[in-house]
C-alpha cells in the first residue's frame, strides 16, 4: 500500500473541509423541517445539528473511500475525479434513502414536519438526498479548484 501523494492529500484535505462546513450549514438550515425542531430543547436541537453533521462527515469519508477503491486511485485527483465524485455522491444517496427510510419509518428516531418535501414513491425527506447531490459537488469542485497548479 502506497501513501497517498502531496496532491491526493491536498485534494482530501481540501475535500474533508468542504465537507465538513457544507454539511454543518446544511444541517443547521434544514432542521427546521424535523419535528425536533419543535420538540426539543435548543440543547438537543444543538446536540442533533452537530451528531448529524459528524455522521454526515463519516458518509462523505465512507463513500469517497469506496469510490476510490472500487475505481482504483491511481492518478487520481487527475484521472477519474469525475467518475469517483459521481459514484461518491450515488454511494451517499443511496445511503441517505436507505438511512431516512429505517429512521423515519421503522425505528422513529427521528420524523419531518409537514414542511419537509418528500419524493414521490419513496416518501424521502427532499432535503436530506438533496443534501448529497449539492454540498459532495460543491465539495469536490473546491478540491480540485485547489490544485489549478496540477500535480
Amino acid at each position: 500500500m502506497t501513501l497517498p501523494s502531496p496532491l491526493q492529500r491536498r485534494t482530501l484535505l481540501r475535500f474533508g473541509a468542504a465537507i465538513a462546513i457544507g454539511n454543518l450549514v446544511w444541517e443547521m438550515a434544514h432542521v427546521p423541517l424535523y419535528t425536533l425542531w419543535q420538540t426539543g430543547t435548543w440543547g438537543e436541537i444543538a446536540y442533533a445539528v452537530i451528531h448529524c453533521a459528524l455522521g454526515d462527515i463519516l458518509i462523505a469519508t465512507v463513500c469517497l473511500g469506496g469510490a476510490m477503491f472500487l475505481l482504483g486511485r491511481h492518478g487520481w485527483p487527475w484521472q477519474g475525479y469525475a467518475k469517483v465524485a459521481a459514484t461518491t455522491i450515488a454511494l451517499a444517496i443511496c445511503y441517505t434513502v436507505f438511512s431516512e427510510w429505517l429512521n423515519v419509518e421503522l425505528r422513529r428516531s427521528w420524523a419531518y414536519r409537514d414542511l419537509m418535501p418528500t419524493l414521490p414513491i419513496l416518501g424521502t425527506g427532499l432535503t436530506p438526498v438533496a443534501q448529497w447531490l449539492v454540498v459532495p459537488s460543491v465539495a469536490f469542485w473546491w478540491a480540485l479548484r485547489g490544485n489549478a497548479d496540477g500535480p
